[in-house]
């Protein structure tokens, strides 16, 4: 049974957290979240980040936007003092509210179309105030990721009902056009066959990405190749981007 990228099952969406656990990347972002007044979190998932900036006494406003039911069900289950919005940055018209805009867990590389890109960063600009920073990551192609999301690197975890959930991942081909499509299957647990989501991720290099980002008035304020900060270099898994307006 295939089933689409965004954890709409919510059998799948408990899963997120144990196969995505909190991580260098969290650490990264969650020192941006807590110094601004108000957050946006684009494609927040379960709400794992929002959910630590209030427990760790964030007092402003919290904001988590995804597309999938099932993920802001974990959500509002998880931190019911956060405002959570079903959708995607294209279906709300924002007007400076947001001294921050974040992009975690790679989400940036489902905007696989130009025209995507565009409109999803438009309208990260017209979110921000004047000052404001959008973070952001992307996996760095030229570390070539993908080469390792084979079926023979199985994980194995444990469902809230205590069932055993076998993971794997493949790639459909090579990339085309920096993009790459792959299955992720589940499994176990209480699905009488396994269940297989399909994604396709969009790899773009610093060149392009500062690309995109200007044409909808945005420029690189700070870059990384890695979570600890380290300069980007063709060896780097990351590509770290801190944003802001454009003057």
């Amino acid at each position: 049974m295939v089933v689409d990228h965004s954890f709409a099952d919510l059998s799948l969406a408990a899963l997120y957290d144990g196969l995505n656990p909190w991580g260098a990347g969290d650490d990264f972002h969650l020192k941006l979240v807590m110094p601004a007044r108000a957050v946006l979190d684009v494609g927040c998932g379960t709400g794992r980040l929002l959910h630590r900036a209030r427990r760790d006494g964030h007092a402003g406003r919290l904001m988590g936007i995804d597309p999938a039911p099932a993920m802001l069900v974990q959500a509002r289950q998880r931190e019911p003092g956060v405002e959570w919005a079903l959708g995607e940055l294209r279906t709300v018209a924002w007007h400076g509210e947001f001294d921050l805009v974040v992009m975690t867990g790679h989400a940036f590389q489902v905007l696989v179309t130009d025209e995507e890109l565009r409109l999803a960063l438009r309208a990260v600009r017209a979110a921000l105030a004047p000052e404001g920073r959008f973070a952001f990551e992307t996996r760095n192609p030229a570390a070539r990721a993908w080469e390792t999301w084979t079926p023979d690197r199985e994980r194995r975890l444990t469902a809230p009902d205590g069932s055993v959930v076998r993971v794997w991942h493949e790639v459909e081909g090579a990339p085309v056009a920096g993009r790459v499509t792959f299955t992720e299957t589940f499994a176990g647990g209480c699905w009488p066959q396994p269940q297989v989501s399909r994604t396709t991720l969009r790899f773009l290099d610093g060149d392009a990405l500062s690309g995109f980002l200007a044409s909808a008035g945005l420029t690189v304020a700070e870059r990384y190749g890695d979570w600890d900060r380290s300069p980007l270099t063709s060896a780097s898994p990351e590509i770290i981007t801190v944003a802001r307006p454009t003057h």
